[in-house]
This record gives C-alpha cells, structure tokens and sequence, in this order.
C-alpha cells in the first residue's frame, strides 16, 4: 500500500447541458484569435525574440502539468499531496491554449492549418 493518490478513473461522455450547467463556451478559433491580439498588444518584447519567447512559453506550462501530475500522486515525499486532478486538468487546458495561441502567432491561418495538421495526424493513426 502507498500514500499516493489514485490516478483518475476514465471519464465518461459528458451529459446532455441542464439549466445547472454553464452557458456554451466562447468559440474556440475567436478566443484563441482574442487572446493573440492581446498579448501581442501588450508584449514587451518583439520581432524574433518576441516570438521564441512565446514559443518557450508552452515548455513553461508543460513543466506545470508536470508539476501538478508530481503534486496529484504525492511523488514529492517533501510536499505529498499537493494538486489535484482537477489541477492537471486545467494545467493541459493551459498548454492547449498556450500551443494554439503559438501556432496563431507563426499563422493567421491558425484553424486551417491544424485542421489539416489534425486530419493528417488522424488518418495516419487510424487509417482512412
């Protein structure tokens, strides 16, 4: 028997949206195209280094996911327990995001091209 906090059980489908539940999220390519013009608006660096920089941002939030998943299983005998899985959760939701916002800043044509990059990745996983 260990002190670690058992993995998560697979999740299910989602329900059916109830009165309880929070209204539909914002469109995924406006919100990934809204946070791009704000950081580029507000950036303190530019030109090449702004965008490596913005590219070295996402090792930063996979470190985080990292950090959570240590946090969740209790492998730092020194902190035990200290995130949750609901903490990973959110920390892959901010790579996600990170990696999009990225990609919109190599591309306007941000849905496109990882639509296709996504169809490509598809078939050759699953097959045609």
């Amino acid at each position: 028997m260990t002190d670690q906090a058992p993995l998560p059980e697979t999740p299910t489908l989602a329900e059916p949206p109830t009165a309880t539940q929070p209204p539909a999220s914002p469109d995924l390519w406006a919100a990934v195209d809204d946070l791009w013009t704000w950081l580029d608006a507000n950036r303190p660096h530019g030109g090449r280094e702004g965008m490596l920089l913005r590219m070295l941002k996402l090792s930063e939030e996979v470190g985080e996911v990292a950090e959570a998943v240590i946090g969740a299983t209790g492998q730092n005998p020194r902190k035990g327990i200290s995130h949750t899985w609901e903490d990973v959760q959110g920390e892959l939701c901010d790579v996600v995001i990170t990696a999009l916002v990225a990609l919109r800043t190599l591309t306007p044509d941000t849905r496109e091209v990882f639509t296709r990059h996504l169809a490509k990745v598809t078939a050759r996983s699953l097959g045609s």
